[in-house]
C-alpha cells in the first residue's frame, strides 16, 4: 500500500516534460491522475486528460469540475503549467508581459480557487506550485520569467497562510534549469541556443541540468500524505544553484 493509494491529483500542463513526469509518478505511487493542457492526446495510461487553458477561468472552471465529478473528488493539486520568456526589460512589451504573469501567476489562482472547494472535502489537501530558482537569483535576460516566479513565491506563502486551518497544505519547488521541451524552445530564442544549453548545464554545480524526475521526486514530498507538517515550504531542485559556490575546475595542461 502507498500513502497515495485512493488519492486523486490534477497536474496542470501535464501533457509534457516536468508535469508529464510528475503525472506518471503519481499514478505509479497509486493516485488517479487528470492531466489538464491545451492539448491531451497521446497520453500514456492511466493518465486521464482533460483540456483546459489555464489563460480562462471559464475553462479551467468546467474543467476541474469534470475531474471532481468523474472521480468523485480532488486530494492533489500540481500547478506546474508555465511559460518563458527571454530578455530585459527594454525587450518586451506590455503583451508578453500580461501574458506570462496571466499564465504563471494568474493562471495558478484560477486553477487553485477551482480546485479549493474539493480539497476542503478532502483529509489529505495538497497544492504544490512550480517556481523556480529565478524566484531569489538574477538570471539573465530573465526579466519577466523571474518576476513571475518571484510572484509564485510569494503567492505560495500567502496560500499556504490562507488555508493551514482549512486542511490544506501549500509549497513550492523551485527547480534549477530542467532539461525539458519547455527549455528547448526557450533555448531557441537565443543567437547560439548550443553555447547557451552549454553555460545552462554548467551553471549547475553538478554540471548538468536537473531531469524532470528528479523534480518530481520533490513535488510527491510534498505532496504525500506522510509530509503532514510541511506547508509554507519553497524546496529547491536546483544542482546546487542557490547555495553552491564551486571553484572552477583545473585547467587541464
Amino acid at each position: 500500500m502507498s500513502e497515495f493509494d485512493g488519492t486523486v491529483a490534477i497536474v496542470t500542463g501535464g501533457a509534457s516534460g516536468i508535469g508529464l513526469a510528475t503525472a506518471k509518478a503519481l499514478a505509479a505511487a497509486g493516485s488517479q491522475v487528470a492531466v489538464l493542457d491545451l492539448t491531451v492526446e497521446g497520453l500514456p495510461e492511466p493518465l486521464v486528460g482533460f483540456v483546459a487553458d489555464v489563460s480562462d477561468r471559464a475553462s479551467v472552471d468546467a474543467a476541474v469540475e469534470a475531474v471532481g465529478e468523474r472521480f468523485g473528488g480532488i486530494d492533489i493539486l500540481v500547478n506546474n503549467a508555465g511559460i518563458s520568456a527571454v530578455g530585459t526589460v527594454e525587450e518586451n512589451g506590455d503583451d508578453e508581459w500580461l501574458r506570462v504573469l496571466n499564465i504563471n501567476v494568474v493562471g495558478m489562482a484560477r486553477v487553485s480557487a477551482a480546485a479549493l472547494p474539493w480539497l476542503r472535502k478532502s483529509s489529505c489537501a495538497s497544492i504544490v506550485n512550480l517556481c523556480s530558482i529565478g524566484a531569489l537569483n538574477g538570471l539573465p535576460q530573465r526579466a519577466i520569467y523571474n518576476s513571475s516566479k518571484g510572484a509564485v513565491l510569494s503567492l505560495t506563502y500567502a496560500m499556504a497562510t490562507d488555508h493551514v486551518r482549512e486542511g490544506i497544505r501549500v509549497n513550492c519547488v523551485s527547480p534549477g534549469t530542467v532539461s525539458t521541451p519547455f527549455v528547448d524552445r526557450m533555448l531557441a530564442k537565443f543567437e547560439d541556443p548550443v553555447a547557451e544549453r552549454a553555460a545552462l548545464d554548467a551553471r549547475q554545480a553538478t554540471g548538468r541540468m536537473v531531469t524532470p524526475e528528479e523534480v518530481a521526486g520533490a513535488i510527491l514530498y510534498l505532496a504525500s500524505p506522510l509530509s503532514a507538517s510541511t506547508t509554507g515550504t519553497a524546496l529547491e531542485v536546483d544542482g546546487g544553484v542557490h547555495n553552491l559556490r564551486v571553484r572552477p575546475r583545473p585547467a587541464e595542461s
